[in-house]
């Protein structure tokens, strides 16, 4: 499945929206090189396809929804990211990723649940380990596959 990236977020601390960045550099078994969710665990980058915000953006009301306001580094279009399975693998540019969890539970308090009563991240939302660092940037494009 091919998508393209709308977004690369990061933030230097964790519990805070993510703020959009042009050019992200992936880091072998660590992550986004300043994201604060880097490290060397099975969360390293997390994924989040510009259709879900969408959905949310409509339900929202009168709160903007901005990219990184989910706590998402990379925003797709083009991919329906509850499809994919654990062990399927993402290349984008010269970078490869390995899917390792299908969504998280959503933190309290959170602005988006208090005013839509719902989060995506827990469904459509996914994370995955850095296999083959690079660089990474909007606009770029990226397969999926499995097996």
């Amino acid at each position: 499945m091919n998508f393209s990236i709308e977004s690369v977020n990061i933030s230097s601390e964790k519990g805070v929206q993510k703020h959009p960045m042009k050019i992200a550099r992936l880091v072998e078994d660590h992550g986004i090189e300043g994201d604060a969710h880097a490290g060397k665990w099975h969360r390293q980058v997390s994924f989040l396809a510009l259709e879900s915000i969408n959905k949310m953006r409509e339900r929202a009301g009168d709160l903007i929804i901005k990219n990184g306001d989910f706590g998402e580094n990379i925003i797709t279009r083009g991919i329906d990211w509850s499809k994919v399975r654990v062990g399927g693998m993402i290349s984008i540019s010269d970078t490869l990723l390995e899917v390792t969890q299908i969504g998280k539970e959503c933190h309290s308090g959170c602005a988006i649940y208090d005013a839509v009563g719902e989060c995506i991240m827990p469904t459509e939302g996914i994370f995955a380990k850095v296999i083959k660092g690079g660089r990474i940037g909007a606009e770029d494009s990226g397969h999926y596959s499995f097996g």
